[in-house]
């Protein structure tokens, strides 16, 4: 191949592969407190097959806020934290204005420590 083939090969699959790049949305940040204006939808049913250990935990996904709309984030198999529950992410209504709350690992009452966040 001369070089002029070679300078055109390049330049087709340049622009090729530019036609076709994928981004996807990322499941978590993007969200950083601010008031939203449109309520999440309903949570959706997940299927949640045998986990992955045995004793492992199902954080169940919710809807994260992100680019300007709702995004859904699966849930996952996690393990588990001693003397510790997880608590789900939720949406708050805060007037006409919605706020989420992140999900995180509260320690159990009687656990020795008290209720920490």
């Amino acid at each position: 191949m001369n070089k002029s083939g070679l300078v055109a090969a390049v330049v087709v699959a340049t622009v090729s592969l530019s036609a076709c790049v994928v981004a996807p949305v990322p499941a978590s940040g993007g969200y950083y407190g601010e008031p939203v204006v449109v309520a999440p939808p309903p949570p959706r049913v997940e299927y949640v097959g045998a986990p992955p250990v045995t004793g492992y935990v199902w954080i169940g996904g919710y809807w994260n806020w992100y680019g300007g709309r709702h995004v859904w984030v699966p849930g996952r198999w996690a393990p588990p934290r001693h003397g510790h529950v997880w608590v789900p992410h939720r949406w708050q209504q805060d007037g006409r204005n919605w706020r989420q709350e992140g999900g995180y690992w509260r320690e159990e009452r009687g656990s020795g420590r008290g209720w920490r966040r």
